[in-house]
């Protein structure tokens, strides 16, 4: 998919979601508002229906593929597809490579594909401001996988996003901090970087929409890095109530896995999209997402 200008006449096409979930959800809402057909994989087609909204099943039904890498890709799911975006997380490898390693190939009508990927391939940079072209040094086997299926999406044709953090409705500091489940964790000098989904399939529709560009890598983040505990006290604010009591790193109880986010430390630059794809974040800091996240709830 060399560079090359967008034909204004190109019609709705297919979306086809390696991964239904969270963020796919909400581009494939974006685009089967506007007549994209929408085919989405999943573990398990019946329970994913049951959370979908009603548009979904509406005029154009959304088909659901069963998929957990362990065969193919049925051919129906390939079938007439334009759009791709992937946003499973690799194993070992990547699943759909791993069955079909000429992917790009096998949908000769694709006009666009993105995978979906991690900041977390830059690893530590103690703090400092990163962008597209500083070095990927993963510091876990996890984002070692991600850096290997980035190199393979590239040479396959898809833009690669990077993103940070995501939140948005249902899945934000408000929920944590409403169940009980937020800590105030300090750690000084450490930040976060994060993007509301919304933002998200704002980059991914303008990237859709714009000039077919050769392989690209674009990172997605508000641009505004800051300390964990300064989210979740806000999100107290909004809501109300006492913020969780500061405790240190040192004595936070923490899984494995969440103490695994602490050990990187970087600022992510998201110059790009805001050059290349011309987007201004809606939501530029966590303070206007949150409020956002709060005012969806009595929107809906």
């Amino acid at each position: 998919m060399s560079e090359s200008p967008k034909s204004p006449a190109d019609p709705p096409g297919r979306l086809l979601c390696l991964g239904l979930g969270y963020t796919a959800t909400r581009l494939a809402l974006r685009l089967h508002a506007r007549g994209f057909e929408i085919v989405g994989t999943t573990r398990d087609p019946e329970a994913k229906a049951a959370t979908l909204p009603a548009s979904a099943a509406a005029t154009r039904p959304w088909e659901l593929v069963a998929f957990d890498g362990s065969a193919p890709l049925p051919a129906r799911a390939l079938a007439g597809v334009t759009h791709v975006v992937h946003s499973i997380r690799p194993g070992p490898d990547d699943p759909v490579l791993r069955h079909h390693p000429e992917f790009a190939a096998e949908l000769p009508g694709l006009r666009w594909a993105a995978y979906l990927s991690t900041t977390g391939v830059y690893g530590d940079h103690e703090g400092a401001w990163v962008d597209e072209d500083g070095p990927r040094r993963p510091s876990k086997e996890r984002t070692r996988r991600r850096v290997a299926a980035e190199d393979r999406w590239l040479a396959a044709g898809a833009h690669v996003f990077r993103l940070a953090g995501i939140y948005g409705p249902g899945r934000s500091a408000l929920e944590r901090v409403e169940s009980g489940r937020a800590r105030r964790v300090v750690k000084a000098g450490k930040v976060f970087n994060r993007i509301h989904v919304d933002d998200i399939v704002e980059v991914l529709v303008r990237s859709i929409d714009g000039p077919r560009r050769s392989p690209r890598a674009y990172n997605l983040s508000d641009g505004q890095p800051c300390s964990s505990a300064e989210v979740i006290e806000y999100a107290a604010q909004l809501l109300g109530v006492d913020p969780p009591p500061p405790v240190a790193f040192e004595d936070a109880e923490l899984s494995p896995m969440a103490r695994s986010f602490w050990s990187d430390n970087l600022r992510v630059a998201n110059t790009r999209i805001r050059e290349e794809l011309g987007v201004e974040l809606r939501y530029p800091d966590y303070r206007a997402g949150l409020d956002a996240c709060l005012a969806a709830r009595s929107d809906g």
